[in-house]
């Protein structure tokens, strides 16, 4: 590869997040979200969908009688808990959580098959249809968020029964798929498995975990085209009725991954793909692997992705469209996949340090994933749209997957888990080391150890952000030591000032390669390095080929999308105008969830009197004045339910 030394992240029990803003919502998790998703599991929430996992688990040990229920991935549901699980010991030792967990294990242990198979839907519903239909029946998918959880596990606590586990299943699954003879030359329909098993490799150093997840990426998308022949060898039946007609993009399956150029299909599957293809590449020098990742960031972020960090434009096979296809109100964006693309961002920055990655990572971050959770832990969004029309997600089909209030839990649950691991994990996306040189991608309070060329050093950041943009860090050594310090200064900044030790310091080209203030000097315990990011409201517009917004202004303030809601600002949203050049005022407001930057200013509204019984008539336009409100998109749809809407009408002045 073009760098001279890898990049590593510095390690999630190295970072200690004592934040403002995002210690709330790490607390949350850990005292409210693993607890009611425990819960869940178990089948005791009442009125919520019921899981069934843990049963189904006990009734493939033996230790019940009865049948399965739920998709057939009902076991990731378990599989992502636990990683949560891991991930809050790590940051916040619980010895009765740690016990539950290790009873789950213990479980899990019991249920697996003799030869190391594991997967209750096949133990329990269809033992005969073992790796007949990889395209539709989620194996390889299930197994590779087992193995994400076992490696967690064994990080966080050191114990090894569940990742023996898993080793002995991946070793199963080895002796299964490959190019030799008398292997199945088949990958997974859902990826994950990829990603999962570089994991597995970076824990264990067993290099054929690594060779296996190389077959499945460059066995994908050759020919002959191996979802049909399984689909001819099965009797052309399906899991799924008409799964096959979506066709080869929907799976990634179009081309050889390092033919792709362009996000296609499932967008969840995309970025786990994705994000594995980035991981090979770091690990095996691949640099036309890296070309491709690059093309398709390019793809997805620039033409492909909503302004809140959210990606998949229909709800059609939860999928990318095609080029500045992004309706806001009949999109997807699921939570799943914003975890994804903030992934795929941490696994482009190991590769190069580019603010585009980390940019990126923070506007999902801030914006799509937030959204995902209510504010009291217990409620979730699948879907997160960026306009609401409460009447017509009940009323309208092409609008049915839109909810207005977030839901208790899911048929198809991968969304709360997902988002739940990625919260207790964020301290593992803040920073990278690469030789003599420390990253700062993510601007979040608290504190971290790291080992940068040999010397170990204290860092504490200390920040109100996103509410204002000045950033303190404080080094703690023993010696001084010669290293560099990237300072990411965020692509929505126009104006930023970088002091270390009271002296400022130029932000020219010479210190900000790919966006990055890099500072190169002799660090001695006790030195201040103290950035400011000018914060001022912007009126945002789309690019002139995303037709829904054509015409259309949003308002960001930092990384924050702000969105308009009922209950500030009234019913029918879409007759309220927002002059593009607004005069706005951002005002921290103490009683909204806790604290948050609100926005108000004047704007209009198109005047709705006088059209009793008249559907049309000539234009004679008339407005009123009103004050418009905005909060943060994030905290959108915890109170009444109402309308929505992120993208309002502009007019010039």
């Amino acid at each position: 590869m073009s760098q001279p030394s890898k990049a590593t992240a510095v390690p999630l029990k190295n970072v200690k997040i004592t934040d403002a803003f995002w210690s709330r919502y790490i607390r949350l998790v850990n005292e409210v979200v693993l607890p009611y998703q425990w819960e869940v599991l178990n089948d005791r929430i009442p009125d919520a969908e019921p899981s069934h996992a843990v049963k189904n688990f006990r009734i493939a040990a033996g230790d019940e009688k009865g049948e399965f229920y739920g998709f057939v991935f009902q076991d990731t549901d378990i599989a992502k808990w636990l990683e949560t699980v891991a991930y809050s010991l790590t940051i916040s030792p619980n010895p009765e959580l740690e016990r539950t967990a290790d009873e789950m294990i213990d479980l899990i242990a019991r249920a697996q098959q003799p030869d190391g198979y594991l997967n209750t839907y096949f133990i329990i519903k269809a033992p005969e249809r073992r790796w007949t239909n990889l395209r539709e029946e989620h194996e390889l998918y299930t197994a590779g968020h087992f193995i994400e959880a076992a490696v967690a596990y064994f990080q966080a606590t050191g114990k090894r029964k569940l990742l023996d586990v898993l080793c002995r299943f991946v070793d199963l699954i080895e002796a299964t798929f490959g190019t030799e003879p008398g292997k199945l030359r088949g990958y997974p329909g859902h990826q994950e498995i990829e990603l999962a098993l570089v994991k597995l490799y970076r824990a264990t150093g067993e290099e054929r975990y690594l060779r296996l997840s190389q077959y499945f990426l460059n066995e994908r998308g050759r020919e002959p085209f191996y979802f049909d022949l399984e689909y001819e060898k099965r009797g052309k039946t399906e899991h799924w009725p008409g799964h096959k007609d979506l066709g080869r993009t929907y799976a990634q399956t179009h081309l050889p991954v390092r033919e792709q150029t362009t996000a296609v299909g499932h967008a969840v599957r995309a970025v786990y793909m994705y994000s594995a293809m980035a991981d090979v590449a770091r690990e095996t020098n691949d640099q036309s692997m890296f070309d491709a990742c690059k093309r398709l960031w390019q793809n997805m972020t620039t033409r492909q992705m909503y302004i809140t960090g959210g990606i998949g434009s229909t709800s059609h096979g939860e999928a990318f469209t095609f080029d500045y296809d992004l309706p806001n109100d009949t999109m997807y964006t699921e939570t799943c996949a914003s975890v994804g693309l903030m992934m795929f961002a941490q696994r482009m920055l190991l590769m190069e340090e580019d603010r585009r990655y980390a940019d990126v990572m923070e506007q999902a971050l801030y914006n799509n994933l937030l959204s995902g959770m209510s504010q009291d832990g217990t409620r979730y969004f699948y879907v997160n749209p960026l306009e609401v029309w409460p009447e017509a997600s009940a009323k309208s089909p092409i609008k049915k997957h839109v909810k207005p209030v977030r839901q208790k839990w899911y048929v198809c649950a991968c969304c709360p888990p997902n988002l739940a691991r990625l919260l207790t994990s964020l301290g593992q996306y803040m920073y990278t080391v690469r030789g003599d040189a420390l990253f700062v991608h993510l601007y979040i309070g608290g504190e971290a150890t790291v080992n940068v060329a040999g010397h170990s050093i204290g860092i504490t950041q200390q920040t109100n952000y996103p509410w204002n943009g000045n950033v303190k860090l404080s080094l703690k050594m023993e010696q001084a030591c010669q290293a560099t310090i990237g300072l990411r200064i965020p692509g929505w900044c126009r104006t930023a000032t970088l002091a270390v030790n009271g002296e400022n310091i130029a932000l020219d080209g010479s210190v900000m390669p790919q966006g990055y203030a890099k500072v190169t000097r002799t660090w001695q315990d006790g030195d201040m390095i103290e950035l400011n990011f000018d914060m001022p409201v912007e009126i945002m517009q789309a690019h002139p080929h995303v037709r829904a917004n054509v015409g259309k202004v949003a308002i960001m303030r930092g990384p924050v999308v702000y969105c308009i809601e009922e209950v500030e600002n009234g019913s029918n949203l879409s007759a309220i105008c927002l002059s593009q050049k607004a005069k706005l005022t951002a005002t921290f407001d103490e009683n909204l969830f806790g604290g948050a930057v609100i926005i108000t200013g004047e704007a209009k509204r198109l005047d709705e009197t006088d059209w009793d019984d008249v559907l049309y008539r000539p234009v004679s336009t008339q407005f009123k004045p009103i004050t418009l409100t905005a909060i943060p998109y994030g905290l959108w749809g915890n109170r009444a339910s109402g309308e929505m809407a992120v993208w309002l009408r502009a007019f010039n002045e």
